[in-house]
């Protein structure tokens, strides 16, 4: 029978999180056989997401700062590559208003189908790679790297950590090399610059970051997982549960139960 496909076994995921230094730093709150025990009996290769992360990690420590634009076409990106960008943004605010599966344009609160990033992420992959299939056969030298490492957006996780480890799992087989998430509540989600922002508890966005991660670890991919947050403009946050928001706690409240921060 061929092992093409077969899972790492515990201990080789318990070795690889001890000593790569890719993993420094990070926190995991589940075990190694956690990740075995989702990934069924067969791994599912994911190189371009591989391949794409393993780039992305090494400009952000061999570079000053990654220069990217927003790209919402494929065409978009090959030009961007072709210029010289070394990266690829996905933005939401893009897709909510030109590039979602309903169709429609919408403001920038999460309100298209939470599967319009993956199908981005995949036209945009398939075009830089016939972009270096083009380059290959032409002999076109000029540009280095056609499968430039996309970040996109993963909005507030339209929903709870299940919803976040779905949609990461989906952005991970589409080809995506890093994503990152807010700590907005997913419910009432807001573009950056309108008002009326509700934060979630900093423990719940670590439950959020903490899927991303897991469902990276079930890919057996080293996406780069970005922590983002809407805390400095926004005046609500849901709870005041956790200790470390409670500094920020006005104590007043207004009428729909939510906290005023400052």
């Amino acid at each position: 029978m061929s092992t093409v496909g077969t899972p790492k076994s515990p201990e080789q995921i318990q070795h690889d999180w001890d000593h790569n230094p890719r993993w420094k730093g990070i926190t995991r709150t589940y075990t190694p056989k956690d990740v075995v025990a989702l990934q069924g009996h067969v791994v599912e290769e994911s190189t371009l997401a591989r391949r794409g992360a393993e780039v992305l990690w090494e400009q952000l420590h061999d570079m000053d700062y990654v220069n990217s634009l927003g790209a919402l076409t494929g065409n978009q990106a090959v030009q961007q590559v072709r210029a010289g960008l070394k990266a690829i943004y996905l933005s939401g605010w893009q897709v909510a208003g030109d590039a979602n599966l309903s169709g429609h344009t919408y403001p920038d609160q999460s309100l298209y189908p939470a599967n319009s990033v993956p199908q981005v992420i995949r036209r945009i992959n398939n075009a830089l790679l016939r972009a270096d299939q083009i380059a290959k056969v032409e002999g076109d030298r000029s540009v280095e790297n056609w499968l430039a490492p996309i970040v996109a957006d993963g909005e507030a996780g339209f929903g709870g950590a299940l919803n976040v480890y779905e949609l990461q799992k989906a952005m991970i087989a589409a080809g995506v090399a890093g994503s990152h998430w807010e700590d907005q509540l997913a419910s009432e989600k807001k573009c950056g610059h309108l008002g009326g922002k509700v934060l979630i508890p900093t423990q719940q966005h670590i439950r959020t970051l903490t899927s991303a991660r897991l469902a990276a670890d079930v890919a057996d991919v080293p996406t780069v997982v970005i922590a983002r947050t809407d805390a400095e403009a926004a005046t609500l946050i849901t709870s005041d549960v956790d200790e470390r928001d409670q500094p920020f706690i006005t104590g007043e409240r207004t009428k729909e139960g939510f906290y005023r921060v400052k």
